[in-house]
């Protein structure tokens, strides 16, 4: 008993960090996407913006975000911060061995795994954000998104908090952590505004294509690797063989709910406008796999692949709405991670006979109101502070120049303006 013991908590324990590390690779996944869906003179200063905000995430999550997350004692409500975290420890082998098969993996590798979550759901804010924001501004954000609005509802659902006991389901953090990291996105775009040309004042909508379609097409392909370490990393445990079959199912399903967004979000933007986009298939991709993320485990492969068609065709629809209302986001990051997040926690009761619409109503409501709300004050504090937005001069030649003092194409850019 005790050398399959033994011999579990390290099977899951290495499961789980390989899991993290997939996460991890999201990073370069959003970093590529972005960098592909912006102009070629904002190129390096969304790559800067990229592995900033991940070792900000990977910093203040370690001082207080997982303490806040999961604490020692809480109310539901309000968490009783643990602060022993950042001073290392981990479980003994008389915790592990005395704990009758219930401690599964490293308390270590449990906070890998969860500090990765917390850099996706800030990536997300920064593609939405792009081409007209303040370097400074956005990582000041990021220090308090990462360490205390994120960390919050993350209480609230994983750390046993109130939504938690009210059951509330969300197996991967289609609301934890996309629809907050939209949200938090959406707050600053409307204080931020749009980019100069997008909208005229004749009402009319100005495309402003990006500067490397194969980039973002790599970005959203190494996406979709990462999102099986995401969803079947929130298995938890994979050495037995229920949970065996369980991440594997997982695997599919999540494989599945991607095939059908991009298909269906490509057919969908044909009937539309006409075309094949590619731009609308890459959404696509991402809004099948944003929708699944919610409950990847009890879906049959075939509702897996619907409710991914579902959210292909809801993001196409919630991008050109986005425009109507002149909500300027670059990438599609309001409509990939918000609108169709909220396709997934309301999917969930489909295949879930533990989840109840109310439930996952009142989940979905807090997440949003949570962090938008928090992060709208915030956005507005560094606004009045140090404002958030580059000049307009800084604007026309490219945040690179104005912000990172270095371009990322300077061959390419050197010899177009020689021209």
């Amino acid at each position: 008993m005790e050398a399959i013991t033994e011999l579990s908590y390290a099977l899951d324990t290495f499961y789980f960090l390989i899991s993290g590390a997939l996460v991890m690779w999201m990073a370069a996944g959003f970093a590529m996407l972005e960098a592909g869906m912006v102009r070629a003179k904002n190129t390096a200063e969304i790559l800067t913006k990229n592995i900033a905000l991940f070792a900000i995430a990977s910093i203040m999550y370690m001082l207080v975000g997982y303490g806040i997350m999961y604490p020692a004692d809480g109310n539901g409500f309000i968490p009783a911060i643990d602060w022993g975290f950042m001073f290392g420890g981990d479980n003994s082998v008389d915790e592990v061995m005395g704990s009758d098969g219930e401690t599964y993996y490293s308390a270590m590798a449990d906070f890998f795994f969860q500090v990765v979550f917390v850099a996706t759901a800030m990536s997300i804010v920064s593609g939405a954000v792009a081409e007209r924001m303040k370097l400074w501004a956005f990582l000041l954000f990021a220090v308090v998104m990462t360490g205390f609005i994120y960390p919050m509802q993350g209480y609230w659902k994983w750390g046993g908090g109130f939504l938690d006991e009210l059951g509330f389901l969300d197996f991967a953090g289609s609301g934890v952590v996309h629809l907050a990291g939209a949200s938090a996105a959406l707050a600053g775009v409307l204080l931020l505004g749009a980019r100069k040309g997008k909208y005229g004042k004749d009402g009319s909508i100005n495309a402003i294509p990006g500067a490397n379609m194969p980039i973002a097409t790599l970005g959203t392909f190494i996406l979709w690797l990462g999102w099986f370490g995401f969803n079947g990393g929130s298995q938890l445990v994979i050495s037995n063989i229920e949970d065996a079959n369980a991440v594997a199912a997982v695997f599919v399903n999540t494989n599945m709910s991607a095939a059908g967004g991009t298909i269906f979000g490509l057919i969908t933007a044909r009937l539309l406008f006409g075309k094949a986009d590619l731009t609308m298939a890459l959404n696509g991709a991402l809004a099948g796999l944003v929708a699944i993320t919610a409950e990847p485990l009890t879906p049959s492969p075939l509702l897996a692949t619907m409710i991914g068609a579902i959210g292909g065709v809801i993001v196409v629809f919630a991008i050109v709405t986005m425009d109507k209302l002149r909500v300027d986001d670059p990438v599609g990051a309001i409509s990939v991670h918000g609108v169709v997040g909220m396709w997934g926690l309301m999917a969930v009761p489909i295949t879930n006979s533990d989840a109840s619409f109310a439930a996952q109503a009142i989940g979905l409501g807090t997440i949003l109101g949570w962090v938008f709300v928090t992060s709208f004050i915030v956005w507005l504090i560094l606004k009045l502070i140090m404002g958030i937005r580059v000049s307009e001069e800084e604007e026309y030649e490219g945040v690179d120049i104005g912000e990172c003092g270095l371009e990322a194409y300077p061959e390419f850019v050197g010899a177009r303006g020689a021209s």
